[in-house]
């Protein structure tokens, strides 16, 4: 039987906006969200949250994270990357439950607009193919072959990824997606294999946009509410049908 961890990485700092994984939305904690996702799936063996925050751990607790990871501060400053965070949450657990994982996935606690269905659907790929990753990504607004432009050292504006035809539509281009950080899922072996999210064997669960929102900003969490309040109302009238 394939054991999978569930890890959510809650740093206490953000200049985004200030406390944003404790910060209330539709009545619970940011961070919340994804532990009950992870919980709600039956996924996993285990949910870790990994903080440097004390408020973050505290919520972790009550709302029945099974693990409370303690992040060093060198893994919880603005620079640090992620991966040797999840690493590093991966191997306390392991640590503490005397066993290891086959399959980690990571949600962002600032992407709460995934379904539980999300989840399920990139941890399918992953296992169905097996690979050594999925990562969740949604259709990018910008084209490189389109409208997303650079400019060069001579101050000249082009194009970032010239193709041989120049597309005149965007429906003309290859299709591109924009990372939404949502959900990564790895087998156990490749997380600790490199640094870097991108394998020889990577592949896409591609979500729509309106659940690939990273709350970064007031107007983010503003808009992901207004979100949930829809998706509530709809689902209450479906309930109600």
């Amino acid at each position: 039987m394939t054991k999978r961890l569930c890890t959510i990485l809650a740093r206490g700092g953000s200049k985004g906006l200030k406390s944003k994984n404790i910060k209330e939305l539709l009545g619970k904690p940011l961070v919340a969200h994804s532990i009950t996702q992870a919980k709600s799936s039956g996924l996993f063996e285990g949910v870790a949250v990994s903080s440097d925050n004390a408020a973050i751990l505290d919520i972790a607790r009550r709302w029945e994270a099974d693990y409370l990871i303690q992040r060093p501060a060198e893994l919880a400053t603005d620079e640090a990357p992620k991966i040797p965070a999840v690493q590093h949450c991966v191997k306390e657990v392991e640590r503490r439950a005397g066993r290891t994982y086959d399959v980690i996935v990571d949600l962002d606690p600032t992407s709460p607009l995934r379904l539980v269905g999300d989840i399920e659907a990139a941890v399918q790929l992953l296992e169905s193919k097996r690979v050594s990753n999925v990562i969740t990504a949604a259709p990018a607004r910008h084209s490189p072959y389109f409208n997303l432009i650079e400019v060069d050292e001579r101050g000249v504006a082009r194009l970032s990824k010239p193709m041989t035809q120049q597309a005149l539509r965007r429906q003309d281009a290859p299709p591109c997606y924009d990372i939404n950080a949502s959900v990564y899922v790895w087998q156990r072996d490749a997380l600790f294999r490199k640094n870097w999210i991108f394998f020889d064997d990577t592949l896409l669960y591609v979500m729509p946009r309106e659940r690939s929102i990273d709350i970064d900003s007031e107007l983010d969490f503003e808009f992901v509410e207004h979100l949930m309040r829809k998706r509530q109302e709809g689902d209450l009238v479906h309930k109600d049908a």
